[in-house]
């Protein structure tokens, strides 16, 4: 919190919730004081609301354009966070993804291998590491902008749409990467670029965006719950206490949103999963026909399998992921101050 001005009649100071800083006035008025919140750019003119507060003016809220130049620091900024903060994950709590995916690929009663828990993971990492960037890159500007052009009340909006465009954006790169991770997690092949010229070589180039459409199913929804999740709680967390949040805090926030969406989704996790796992067999045609073929021949409690290790999985990845992310953004735009 930054305090501004302490004279009567009344207090004005800064608080910033998930990006937006908000101005706040605590109005005396018959022996109480009434808090007045309003949003305002980040980038504030302080001259500008001391002349308004010198001459008594009510200011609704005051705003500033992003330049380019702004929105290319938040993409910079958020690429290299988001870039960080995927490795990290998936180098941390890849052995569970490797157990989560065998267990949804065995069909009927089959049992799992708990060994080489590891596969892939080098491959994974360089897939991993632009897709993050891609991200995080596309979601940040993506929200402020949106944030900028929606009411205040629709900033839920800002956040579900946001996730979804960061989302669609990586996909390009998250769904190859994907595709030859949970090959090799389930030991189809023994490096990732054998994995890459043997799939290609049998199934052509759109072997590598195999179940593309069933990941943009599971992954826009998943994207788009997770961060808005995360930043609604962040925003109202920020504002109850009126000020910035510890490193454990944000990480406690992004455990929660990670848990509770791996647990929603889980259902298209599986389906995705079996489709690009499925190879030239080809056992699912499409979409409905994988989910009415499991819930026919397996059950449909199936389409829970790996729930526990998914949830597992995503909540401490969510907290490492969001703790990696905040701590980096602060960093980067420390080591690259706006004038």
């Amino acid at each position: 919190m930054i305090k501004l001005f302490e004279e009567e009649p009344s207090v004005i100071c800064l608080i910033e919730a998930s990006h937006i800083v908000y101005w706040v006035a605590y109005i005396p008025f018959q022996g109480s004081k009434f808090e007045f919140y309003a949003p305002i750019e980040d980038r504030l003119n302080f001259e500008t609301l001391n002349s308004h507060h010198k001459s008594k003016k009510a200011i609704a809220s005051i705003s500033k354009q992003h330049s380019p130049f702004d929105l290319l620091r938040i993409l910079y900024e958020g690429a290299v966070a988001g870039a960080a903060a995927g490795v990290v994950v998936e180098a941390a709590l890849y052995p569970i993804d490797t157990i989560k995916t065998r267990l949804q690929a065995v069909r009927g009663g089959g049992q799992i291998i708990l060994k080489g828990l590891y596969s892939g993971l080098a491959g994974n990492l360089v897939g991993v590491l632009p897709a993050s960037a891609i991200f995080i890159g596309a979601y940040e500007p993506a929200k402020r902008k949106l944030l900028n052009s929606l009411p205040e009340n629709l900033s839920a909006l800002a956040h579900l749409t946001a996730g979804a465009i960061g989302g669609a954006a990586s996909s390009v790169v998250r769904v190859p990467t994907e595709v030859v991770k949970q090959r090799m997690q389930i030991s189809q092949f023994a490096s990732a670029p054998d994995a890459v010229r043997l799939i290609v070589a049998k199934e052509r180039f759109r072997g590598l965006y195999a179940g593309y459409g069933s990941f943009l199913l599971r992954d826009l929804p998943f994207d788009a719950i997770q961060f808005c999740i995360y930043e609604q709680m962040r925003m109202g967390y920020k504002l109850a206490a009126k000020r910035d949040l510890k490193d454990s805090e944000n990480a406690m926030i992004g455990a929660i949103a990670g848990a509770i969406t791996g647990a929603i989704t889980t259902p298209l996790d599986v389906i995705k999963t079996r489709l690009m796992v499925q190879g030239s067999a080809k056992q699912y045609e499409g979409i409905l026909h994988c989910v009415n073929t499991i819930v026919r021949e397996e059950g449909a409690s199936t389409l829970f399998k790996g729930i526990g290790p998914r949830v597992l999985w995503i909540g401490v990845g969510g907290s490492i992921f969001f703790g990696v992310l905040e701590r980096t953004k602060k960093f980067v735009a420390a080591k690259h101050p706006v004038d």
